[in-house]
């Protein structure tokens, strides 16, 4: 008995990215909206028993879940009664992701008197003698072709970002995407112009609530907006006011953005799968980092330089616009608590500052260890001058002994370092061979076995890429790429220092101990390549000698005649 029921039918059309992304351009018509519409549309000319209310489309949309605003949208029209009826061309064009398809094909609309038609499927659930089977196939092979997708995308991700290929949708500010070659970054001249005055601001001393006001008041716009006025329609949850000001997470993330040094760290952030939409943070050691992808607008040291300040105690009160030169660098030499400023108006109305231990303020369990900021300041301005003097007295005799023989010296050093490694090496992998014969008489386990022989191969690895490591550097030496002695020209540009000034102070040193008596000790940037080329030039034949006020004495001594053969 034929029914004389009218069905009331939504037309469902989709094409996700994927599709329209394939090799085969028959399939990529077969799949597109157009040639979609016109099959659904020639199989109603003859069905008289279907009236076509609606078409949705979703372009662009993928077949993995259903979060799909005109697929929900059909969904209001079927609980509203408007349309009983939904035709797609195949059961792909409804959804790859078997178990949700066929909980709407098989439970959903046959509960809500929905028919379900799929075209080129030959399925009609108004003809159950045909659907079940054939629907539950088709899902879940939609559904494996949804996962082979899924990784293959993955896939080609990864083989991108290793080779050092940009795959944002937008780049971050400071940086425009390379006009012939979208996986690549190029410097946008006027964001990056203020991305390095940012830098400068922090390394003069500025806190970031500082910078945000004066970027403000010279009218910088905003990344956002910046990016809008060059006509990107961006959407930033973050956007809460019309005035647009900077404010000082923007700052902190350019500052910390190792991006601007040249270098891409992508793949933080994974799915479980291809099914689950939550992202998900990887761990450091699973990004992708390589360097030198593009161009740097901040080089290295200045940017090492701006992560050093970041990590000290530069906190400012109200009233001051930017730290002091020593602020964060100076600590009790008795119990290490930082010395902050304490400022102590004077009867006569002038304000006097000292640095005072902090934890003395806190509790009074140390003694206050309380010196003049000007004193101080003079101090380390002298100590700081001193110790630039004897770096370029090393300097010069390293012009004129040349670099020849420090090298000779480094290498022999790394070749002593590489020794060790290589015997250690071998000797791990003495003890991972000869588990095997031990766990053939029956003096260790099975999974005692597994676990030590595992133990030894991560050991072995690890030792391998140590000695790797020193062989890049001994080459790094021999072609004179070893950038070791860079330091010496830091310290060189300071020579004339006349004022201690907080990018002098960040640069140069380290810590600052204070102990009772004002005594004080200074610990340099570097200092470990200091001591050790004075070790070098001991073994070249300099007596190394200091004066009570610190300057280093450098003589070369007669090589006894017996030794000059």
């Amino acid at each position: 008995m034929q029914s004389n029921k009218i069905y009331h039918a939504a037309m469902y059309l989709r094409l996700s990215q994927e599709d329209g992304d394939v090799s085969n351009a028959t399939k990529a018509e077969s799949n597109s909206i157009s040639n979609q519409r016109t099959l659904i549309t020639q199989f109603l000319e003859n069905k008289d028993d279907i009236e076509l209310v609606s078409t949705r489309i979703d372009d662009g949309y993928t077949g993995s879940n259903f979060d799909r605003p005109q697929f929900q949208l059909m969904i209001e029209d079927i609980k509203k009664g408007i349309v009983d009826c939904v035709i797609v061309k195949d059961l792909s064009r409804f959804g790859r992701e078997y178990i949700d398809a066929g909980n709407y094909i098989e439970r959903i609309f046959p509960m809500l008197g929905v028919r379900f038609i799929s075209v080129t499927d030959g399925i009609d659930s108004i003809n159950q003698n045909n659907t079940d089977m054939i629907v539950s196939f088709k899902n879940l092979l939609n559904d494996a072709y949804c996962r082979d997708i899924s990784i293959k995308i993955r896939a080609n991700l990864q083989a991108l970002m290793k080779q050092g290929k940009f795959i944002g949708a937008f780049p971050v500010y400071g940086y425009m995407k390379d006009p012939d070659d979208v996986h690549r970054l190029v410097i946008d001249p006027e964001a990056a112009t203020t991305v390095r005055d940012i830098y400068k601001y922090k390394i003069s001393g500025m806190n970031n609530a500082e910078i945000t006001r004066a970027l403000d008041s010279r009218k910088i716009l905003t990344p956002l907006a910046y990016k809008e006025s060059k006509g990107d329609n961006l959407k930033s949850p973050f956007r809460k006011n019309k005035e647009r000001t900077w404010d000082v997470a923007t700052i902190k993330a350019i500052l910390t953005n190792p991006i601007y040094t040249g270098m891409l760290a992508q793949g933080k952030y994974t799915t479980p799968n291809h099914k689950v939409k939550k992202c998900f943070k990887k761990p450091e050691s699973e990004w992708i980092i390589v360097h030198g992808t593009h161009e740097a607008i901040i080089d290295t040291r200045e940017f090492n330089l701006v992560q050093k300040i970041m990590s000290l105690d530069t906190r400012t009160s109200p009233n001051e616009r930017s730290v002091y030169p020593l602020s964060g660098l100076v600590v009790c030499g008795d119990c290490g608590a930082s010395m902050v400023k304490k400022d102590v108006p004077g009867s006569n109305g002038k304000v006097y500052s000292y640095y005072i231990c902090n934890k003395n303020k806190q509790t009074h369990q140390c003694s206050s260890h309380r010196i003049p900021k000007e004193k101080i300041e003079d101090i380390i301005l002298k100590v700081v001058q001193t110790h630039i003097a004897n770096i370029l007295d090393i300097k010069r005799i390293m012009e004129f002994i040349d670099k020849v023989p420090f090298q000779e010296l480094d290498i022999k050093e790394l070749e002593k370092k590489k020794a060790y490694q290589t015997k250690n090496m071998e000797k791990y992998r003495q003890l991972r061979n000869s588990l095997y014969e031990d766990l053939k008489e029956g003096l260790i386990s099975q999974a005692d076995y597994n676990e030590l022989f595992e133990g030894y191969k991560h050991k072995i690895s690890e030792l391998l890429m140590v000695i790797g490591e020193y062989e890049r550097e001994i080459q790094d030496i021999l072609q004179d790429r070893n950038e070791k002695y860079k330091w010496i020209d830091h310290f060189a540009g300071y020579q004339n220092i006349q004022n201690l000034t907080r990018i002098a102070a960040v640069e140069l040193i380290d810590q600052i101990k204070v102990y009772e008596k004002d005594r004080i000790e200074v610990t340099f940037n570097f200092d470990d390549c200091y001591t050790q080329i004075l070790d070098q030039l001991t073994q070249l034949g300099y007596e190394v000698d200091s004066d009570e006020d610190g300057r280093i004495h450098f003589e070369k001594m007669e090589v006894p005649s017996e030794e000059k053969v």
